[in-house]
């Protein structure tokens, strides 16, 4: 039986490997740990030399991006809304979601947010590539994850049926729409 221990990286391409780790280096603060360099792919074989980095996103959690120097630019998949992919890192509290924001903002990101979402807060911002990434804490109360792993199976079965959201969990963002049409 297969038993997940963790994930241990999550892959992203970027368009420029030094100015991918100067980016989580200074704006987010995470440690670069190791790039690896071939002119081969290991598993395939195939000629297509790449920079492999991998950064350190905490608590054991590492984020790896690859440079294609011989491929086309890479873009995002523009049939998906860029609020879709993303990579989301939690911090400890509000507190330091907002001291996040601030830091951010001094360094010359665009920061979107604080949202709220029921169970977590986020902000959101941009990579130098494009990427999406949320930073997040959670709010929720025991009671309400308990609650949210309840419906999710008569959610998810609503859903394939009529391609309709739900409402079993619309509680969530109650307070982000309150006033507006949504």
């Amino acid at each position: 039986m297969i038993n997940i221990e963790q994930i241990h990286h999550v892959a992203y391409r970027c368009n420029d490997a030094k100015e991918t780790v100067e980016f989580y280096r200074d704006k987010l603060n995470m440690d670069f740990l190791v790039a690896i360099a071939e002119d081969k792919v290991p598993s395939t074989k195939a000629p297509d030399p790449y920079m492999h980095l991998f950064l350190d996103a905490g608590n054991g959690n590492i984020l790896a991006f690859f440079e294609l120097p011989n491929s086309p630019k890479m873009d995002r998949d523009r049939n998906t809304p860029e609020w879709v992919q993303h990579i989301a890192f939690r911090v400890k509290d509000t507190a330091a979601l907002l001291e996040a924001k601030r830091e951010l903002e001094e360094k010359g990101v665009e920061v979107l947010g604080i949202t709220k979402h029921g169970i977590i807060e986020s902000i959101y911002f941009f990579d130098p590539n494009g990427h999406r990434l949320e930073l997040t804490c959670v709010t929720g109360t025991p009671a309400q994850f308990k609650e949210l792993k309840k419906v999710a199976p008569a959610m998810l079965e609503e859903w394939s049926v009529t391609k309709r959201a739900p409402k079993h969990a619309a509680w969530l963002h109650e307070e982000e729409f309150e006033g507006s049409d949504s």
